[in-house]
């Protein structure tokens, strides 16, 4: 499957776009959870779990949903 464009009206925007503001939206409620759970604080380095987090929700994205 070749690689497209998403439209919104006039303006095409890449799908990578959509797949990084998904898996970053996902990271935060991730993270959140993560807070309300007191589960971040058995974490060392929070930014780099974040990073990981939201690479990880890119892979699943485009593996099982939009493709870029």
């Amino acid at each position: 499957m070749m690689p497209h464009e998403l439209s919104a009206g006039d303006v095409y925007f890449s799908p990578l776009l959509l797949v990084i503001l998904l898996a970053f939206l996902a990271s935060v409620v991730t993270a959140i959870l993560l807070n309300k759970l007191k589960l971040a604080r058995y974490i060392y380095a929070p930014p780099y779990v974040f990073i990981a987090i939201m690479t990880l929700y890119m892979v699943l994205i485009d593996t099982f949903w939009i493709k870029f």
